[in-house]
């Protein structure tokens, strides 16, 4: 299902992503602004804010990215842990580790800022679950979330990050919320491929809380592989478009600081435009979305072109710092309520480009994965999530069996 360009004039570099320090992101979440139309967020004052993630590389060595990059006053924590993660948001037992920040264990994160732990030691084996658990003295003015990250938090009322079980004062929290990245450090090699994406990046389809996302896939094909250690930040957001801003900033704008701003950097998957497509052409007559929905992505229709447009920055600005940049091709959604036939037709047009300009280091043909053969433009009924636009478990396993593992080594 690839397609590789031969005839790049980009140089291989495989050290590209190796930064000096070995620092590789092993997982992330593009953080964005709390969205209303969700629900309201808990104020988090005098809570525990307890998460669970699984890491793709391992390391000896972590450190945890917190952000308060949306927030809209200074984000207080009164005191951080991060563990090997045990079942039901438990943590396993000596393993729990003390997160300072500039050698205190409180810290308070200014306005619009992210900021960096220390480095803590840890053996986290590759494909581990880690537990994440911020102890918020004060209220959250706006916290900086990720909403549909298909993984459970839990808030616990005080400063219970020590604790080896949730109480049962715990509650559940459907989405991610101010951290954006884990960074491990093993002492040999290790490079990160970054995803950019949108709702089948964040695999809003598959089941909750089983690591059924088609990077989480990739991750486990290349840990099983062998060879140099290759991680995988997943920067998909569901909602997120291209050229214009929807759920979180539009790709162009986000790509800097999602992508290259990675360490360990060397590989980057764009996997985006779709959203573009399919609310630049959704029926308005009664028969598509929501107005309120559709109120929420602005500007006008796009073209094949505008999009192709975009792809050519993202290439250029992938390319100045000797990065790899592959594109996984738009996949089917005829079916969904925001499909017409002029938005195929912009699909298919883009998908052309994708597949023969030569633009792309190499090319991932998920649309070639998931079409049904009997119903051209629709995902086979056994791949998407009921609603003909997003994979369910099978369909996101099927395109993360899809990619090449040689274009990573």
């Amino acid at each position: 299902m690839i397609g590789t360009n031969t005839t790049s004039n980009t140089t291989t570099n495989s050290a590209a992503g190796l930064a000096d320090d070995g620092w590789a992101r092993t997982w992330g979440a593009s953080p964005h602004a709390p969205v209303e139309a969700f629900g309201p967020l808990p104020s988090f004052a005098d809570t525990t804010l307890r998460q669970v993630v699984r890491i793709s590389g391992g390391g000896r060595q972590v450190r945890l990215r917190v952000t308060n990059e949306y927030g809209t006053a200074p984000l207080v924590i009164g005191a951080a842990r991060i563990a090997l993660a045990a079942p039901d948001g438990g943590i396993r037992p000596g393993s729990e580790r003390v997160l300072t920040f500039g050698g205190k264990p409180a810290v308070t994160v200014p306005t619009g800022a992210p900021m960096l732990s220390d480095p803590v030691e840890l053996s986290t084996p590759a494909l581990s679950e880690l537990s994440v658990s911020l102890y918020l003295p004060e209220a959250v003015k706006s916290p900086t979330c990720h909403a549909m990250g298909v993984q459970t938090a839990w808030t616990i009322p005080g400063n219970s990050v020590d604790a080896l079980a949730l109480p049962a004062t715990a509650e559940s929290l459907p989405l991610q919320a101010l951290i954006s990245g884990i960074d491990v450090r093993a002492g040999a090699p290790l490079s990160t491929l970054v995803v950019i994406g949108d709702s089948n990046t964040d695999c809003s389809g598959t089941t909750p809380d089983t690591n059924r996302r088609w990077t989480d896939r990739l991750a486990e094909r290349l840990a099983e592989h062998g060879g140099t250690a290759v991680c995988v930040s997943n920067q998909g957001i569901s909602g997120n478009r291209l050229l214009n801003e929807g759920l979180g900033e539009a790709a162009l704008a986000r790509f800097d600081r999602d992508v290259l701003a990675t360490p360990g950097l060397a590989h980057v998957i764009v996997a985006i435009g779709l959203g573009d497509i399919g609310v630049s052409y959704a029926p308005r007559d009664g028969s598509g979305p929501s107005p309120e929905f559709l109120a929420m992505f602005p500007g006008a229709p796009v073209t094949a072109d505008d999009l192709i447009a975009g792809y050519r920055q993202l290439i250029a600005r992938a390319r100045a710092r000797a990065v790899r940049v592959y594109a996984a091709t738009l996949t089917p959604y005829e079916g969904d309520d925001i499909f017409t036939p002029e938005g195929e037709q912009v699909r298919q047009e883009a998908n052309e480009w994708i597949r023969t300009s030569g633009a792309f280091d190499a090319v991932l043909d998920f649309d070639a994965v998931w079409n049904d053969p009997a119903h051209p433009g629709r995902i086979r009924e056994e791949f998407h999530a009921g609603d003909h636009l997003h994979g369910n478990d099978a369909g996101c396993r099927a395109l993360g069996d899809s990619v090449d593992l040689t274009l990573f080594r």
